[in-house]
């Protein structure tokens, strides 16, 4: 979903921001319609644009020193569900003076993502808030700078507390149609699991997952909406009796065998760009983005949620802005052609085994990954409910919620639990 989704690692102990804002954070902001007439222009407010401009030119190097602020060139980059995404570009008659880049991105945080870089945990001091969310930031930036030295992702130009300057890459996002494609298919499960085998300098506990949903219901539970239509689909994901089905989701993936890898926790078509001049290649066409909720979790988590995001596309221009196509979820078939990628670079020593044997290891992933997906619906549901509160960027997040809780309990019918 996600260009979605809140974007942001955090202190410790889960490596990921929890994205915890305090109660009086809640409460203060307005439940009215909000104003996104910025998100959906061309054109960026005018304090933005000059934040941009002084951003550039302090961060960057080469002609981005001496160019005017009126030659300054900024374009809205729709699409972003937790950030607001911004094309900054030198002026064409402008000429480079070294290896500069000519165009950069970026990337200002979400409501929550900046209350929980500021504010860190509502029971704390404020000076444990600060270094909390000073660590928070310091973490977020080593991973990317690593994973952009690995050639895993962009390169970082820039950060600050508001936001951070990456490379432009020439590409497009996918489009949820295309997941399924096998080629891409395979293709996204090899970077998965390239990602996967990779050591992080972070804290490997397990702690992200539950820490976070932890964290997101303690939230949701003390959440007040005013607009009418908000209180009662509100008041309708609180009959499913939330608290009791965490629970009981947590007893069900402490008793599922899944492997602790790094995992990059927002996997969907957003998140995958196909890079301009790559499309007719075979292979090495894609690349992953959008690292902040990366950190050290469950296996089945990761792929569960990428399974997930198949039945959902967030490119349309009417409300709630996303449509859903149960139907879309890959099927036992597609599942075992994406393991059978997945498997072939996580670890060839597999390829040694008997045929036998290596449909039992995939048999296994199936039963893991599903019922992680059950996460994926439960974490991504409790989140939407947050940012319906919260967000000024325009979409449906209690219809969104709505429909995660919809499919988390249809699945749970269909795998019989």
């Amino acid at each position: 979903m996600k260009t979605k989704f809140i974007n942001g690692v955090s202190s410790s102990p889960s490596m990921s921001l929890g994205l915890l804002v305090t109660e009086n954070e809640l409460q203060v902001q307005p439940d009215t319609e909000p104003d996104c007439k910025t998100v959906r222009t061309e054109e960026p407010d005018h304090e933005t644009k000059h934040k941009a401009y002084l951003w550039c030119r302090e961060f960057l190097h080469g002609a981005w020193k001496c160019v005017d602020e009126e030659a300054f060139q900024i374009t809205v980059i729709r699409g972003g569900l937790s950030n607001k995404l911004f094309l900054c570009a030198l002026p064409e008659d402008q000429q480079s003076i070294g290896d500069e880049p000519r165009n950069v991105l970026l990337r200002l945080y979400g409501a929550i993502l900046q209350m929980s870089c500021n504010k860190g945990d509502s029971g704390q001091s404020n000076t444990e808030n600060s270094f909390q969310g000073a660590e928070a930031m310091v973490l977020e930036s080593v991973m990317f700078a690593i994973l952009a030295e690995r050639q895993l992702g962009p390169k970082l130009y820039g950060i600050f507390p508001h936001g951070r300057l990456e490379q432009y890459v020439p590409s497009r996002k996918l489009a949820t149609e295309e997941l399924g494609n096998p080629s891409i298919c395979a293709e996204i499960a090899e970077k998965i699991a390239k990602f996967h085998k990779m050591r992080m300098p972070f804290n490997k506990e397990p702690k992200w997952l539950f820490g976070t949903i932890h964290k997101y219901m303690h939230q949701v539970q003390r959440l007040t909406f005013t607009r009418e239509s908000h209180l009662h689909k509100y008041n309708c994901l609180m009959s499913y009796n939330l608290p009791q089905e965490m629970e009981n989701l947590r007893c069900l993936l402490e008793s599922t065998q899944s492997p602790v890898v790094f995992c990059h926790n927002d996997l969907q078509e957003g998140n995958i760009l196909l890079l301009n001049g790559q499309e007719n290649k075979d292979n090495q066409k894609l690349m992953l983005i959008d690292f902040e909720y990366s950190s050290y979790n469950y296996r089945g988590f990761d792929i569960g949620n990428f399974f997930c995001e198949w039945m959902y596309d967030y490119t349309c221009d009417t409300p709630p802005f996303f449509s859903v196509n149960t139907k879309k979820y890959p099927t036992k078939a597609k599942q075992m052609h994406f393991f059978k990628s997945y498997l072939s670079e996580y670890d060839p020593g597999l390829s040694n085994l008997s045929d036998e044997a290596q449909l039992k290891v995939k048999e296994e992933m199936l039963v893991e990954v599903n019922r992680f997906a059950l996460a994926s619906h439960f974490f991504w549901g409790l989140w939407s409910i947050i940012q319906a509160r919260l967000s000024t960027i325009e979409f449906g997040y209690l219809d969104y919620a709505i429909a995660r809780f919809d499919a988390y309990f249809n699945l749970k019918k269909e795998l019989g639990i």
